[in-house]
């Protein structure tokens, strides 16, 4: 047996797994984000610890026989979060986490003294208010107390990790959302702890994700009831995890996720960066490279229409969208945008209506708007040479047949689903089989538990169409930007 724990946002999630894949039991634990100013987010990692212990005790006291059988865990974090800590372990302030927006300026020094090509050479990414190395460099400047204070610079999940270990570990895909790592050599940037002002004894010791870095505490186990050693792997940012737990593993699978944001990850075997850096360049948990699109308003735009305008559940509006391709567009940028243009000011927009426009078309241009934005992401992946195989979709919005007909259609590529919804704490638990030695790798993992299923085939006729109509989707936002900019000002 195995334990995923998936320390989310919102909530952490335990899942025990069998060896050969199967879901034995799950909980699920919340807690709050705190917002103490706009564009701040925040929480407490005493909360995740709380959330994590109870999760597990639960989990213990529902399987009384099969706790027994657990070999190791692993984890699936939120990423880019600032835990800091005391030399006694102590947290010394709540962790600044990835979508707290105050480090503007933080961003701009650093893009200002390195250049925007001397990041990207240095750690393959540009400076984003969501990393953590601007969230340092604010702590430093606006709390130079605290941050005098520092011992220890942990990501959430590794918090976790050394309260039930006691040893500071990260791996590789977690670290890459930094903005500390060279991603190419997986080692951290000896420039950019320079200009910061931190050492690199104070960030945790860097593993691949299925490398053991220690084990569960004798008390810990007690607590539990459990009578052997649990061994413990260093896990995986939450995307890198969920592309375990997808299978997307290797060069030429891609999974698109269609949640509340949107994800296009692809698996590669080396090392590439976009020469903008619209995509992220990361290590992944298979102990190779990824590359990663996020637009932030997928099935999210589809939720604020049901809710705020058609004010209608989402089920009938889906099932009044019609076969036509109609020539409104939507521009899904309801929170800003990450790829392709790392705009914040951008928004989203409805354009080309006429009296003739009915609900159901302005329903069918959000969700090709939504597939516009996805594909956006797609074709950067092939601006870089990562070849399109296979394309595995996931999340809410892939519940509807006709929203997974319409990405095939866009796309021009064969879409298939898969035989598990478990994502990113699925992902840990074969971490955990791996690093315990029950699979070779996590290729052979994936390959054993993680199967396709449901492929919907694309229109080719309608793949031509919407391949004029995403040209017009990518230039509204040219024509469109600095409108954006000027009315956010």
């Amino acid at each position: 047996m195995y334990l995923g724990i998936d320390l989310g946002t919102s909530s952490v999630k335990v899942l025990m797994m069998a060896t050969d894949g199967t879901i034995i039991d799950e909980v699920t634990q919340e807690y709050p984000v705190y917002y103490p100013h706009t564009n701040w987010a925040e929480q407490q990692p005493e909360d995740w610890w709380k959330g994590t212990m109870d999760a597990l005790v639960l989990l213990a006291e529902r399987n009384p026989e099969t706790k027994k059988q657990i070999k190791a865990l692993s984890f699936s974090g939120q990423m880019h979060g600032m835990v800091a800590l005391d030399k006694s372990g102590d947290v010394l302030t709540p962790a600044i986490i990835w979508c707290d927006q105050r480090t503007g300026e933080e961003c701009e020094a650093l893009t200002a003294h390195f250049t925007p090509k001397g990041l990207s050479d240095l750690v393959g990414n540009k400076a984003l208010t969501g990393f953590t190395a601007p969230k340092i460099l604010w702590l430093k400047k606006n709390h130079p107390d605290i941050f005098n204070r520092i011992d220890k610079i942990l990501l959430p999940k590794d918090y976790i990790n050394y309260k039930l270990s006691g040893e500071f570990a990260t791996d590789y895909s977690d670290a890459s959302g930094m903005l500390l790592l060279d991603v190419a050599n997986k080692c951290y940037s000896a420039p950019i702890l320079a200009y910061i002002g931190i050492r690199e004894d104070q960030l945790p010791k860097l593993y691949e994700s299925y490398d053991v870095t220690g084990s569960v505490k004798r008390e810990i186990l007690d607590i539990l009831g459990i009578p052997g050693d649990v061994l413990i792997t260093s896990g995986a940012g939450d995307q890198a995890a969920g592309a375990i737990g997808t299978g997307t593993v290797s060069e030429g699978v891609i999974s698109v996720t269609l949640g509340t944001s949107g994800v296009v990850f692809a698996a590669h075997d080396q090392y590439k960066v976009d020469a903008e850096n619209r995509l992220h360049a990361f290590c992944h948990a298979n102990g190779k490279y990824h590359s990663m699109g996020v637009m932030l308003s997928a099935a999210n735009s589809l939720k604020w229409w049901s809710d705020q305008i058609a004010m209608g559940d989402i089920e009938p509006l889906l099932n009044e969208v019609d076969e036509r391709i109609t020539e409104v567009q939507f521009l899904p940028y309801l929170m800003g945008e990450r790829t392709p243009y790392a705009d914040p000011d951008a928004r989203g927009t409805f354009i080309g209506m006429d009296m003739n426009s009915h609900r159901k078309d302005l329903t069918k241009a959000l969700l090709e708007g939504v597939a516009f934005g996805l594909k956006d992401s797609l074709d950067i992946l092939s601006d870089i040479g990562v070849p399109t195989e296979e394309i595995r979709v996931i999340g809410g919005g892939a519940k509807s047949i006709k929203w997974r007909q319409i990405l095939a259609d866009v796309f021009g590529h064969r879409i298939v689903g898969i035989n598990t919804n478990q994502g990113g704490a699925l992902g840990a638990a074969i971490l955990a089989a791996v690093g315990d030695g029950a699979y070779g790798s996590v290729e052979e993992a994936t390959q054993r538990i993680i199967k396709t299923e449901d492929a919907v085939e694309p229109d080719i006729e309608k793949h031509r169409h919407y391949q004029k109509k995403h040209a017009h989707f990518k230039a509204l936002y040219g024509h469109l930007k600095q409108y954006f900019k000027e009315v956010q000002a």
